[in-house]
């Protein structure tokens, strides 16, 4: 227990740590955002009658899908943004959202027609609009069968952003490195930062089961 004080907590130690975390989180969060947002947007073009947008968005959902998020990340950061004056975590954020979007895209697409079509086409027959028939009868049922693989998205996530230290960002992983080399113990000090990454995980998890009680709740009331 000393050696684990004198590597995690000792001489700030944990301060350190906690700003890597926060860096991981910070990252993680607003790339979950874009990339939600901009995956609907994509969602939307690929599901569209519109022949050239599901091309587009068919297209892009298959290249970065393909690509390594590390090779996108380095494409943007050294190449894209490389005469910017963007910081290394915005470009960090806007690549992990471009791959991100590229999974919520074709997550929401399966979800979407996974919900029973025949529910939608009653409710237009009693007079819902398009918007009203997606918003009330789609839409829960698209939650409902995206929000496990949506949950693993997020954790997924979490552990690609392990990769920014390639472009100059101390993040949770970066901080776990250095302090391996500090302090000349690289295997408890790699465990200690394998146990923080799934504790966040199970934070994710923890949400998400909480949110699936209370609807439960809801319901049963």
């Amino acid at each position: 227990m000393e050696l684990v004080y004198q590597i995690f907590i000792a001489n700030g130690a944990w301060a350190t740590i906690g700003k890597g975390i926060g860096v991981t989180v910070e990252i993680s969060l607003a790339a979950l955002i874009g990339g939600t947002l901009l995956g609907a947007i994509i969602c939307f073009f690929r599901m569209g009658r519109n022949s050239i947008g599901r091309i587009m968005a068919t297209a892009y959902i298959s290249l970065v899908r393909g690509c390594p998020v590390l090779m996108l990340l380095m494409l943007l950061f050294y190449g894209i943004f490389a005469q910017s004056t963007l910081s290394p975590e915005v470009v960090a954020i806007i690549a992990f959202a471009l791959h991100t979007a590229a999974h919520v895209a074709e997550l929401l697409r399966t979800a979407i027609q996974a919900t029973d079509y025949g529910q939608v086409e009653a409710a237009r027959t009693l007079g819902f609009s398009k918007i009203q028939a997606f918003r009330l009868v789609t839409m829960p049922q698209m939650i409902h069968v995206a929000r496990p693989v949506y949950q693993s998205t997020i954790v997924n996530l979490i552990q690609w952003t392990s990769v920014v230290g390639y472009v100059t960002i101390t993040d949770l992983t970066r901080v776990i490195y250095n302090t391996a080399s500090r302090t000349m113990q690289p295997m408890i000090t790699i465990l200690g930062g394998m146990v923080i990454y799934i504790a966040i995980s199970y934070c994710v998890y923890g949400i998400f089961t909480w949110l699936e009680w209370r609807e439960q709740r809801e319901v049963q009331d």
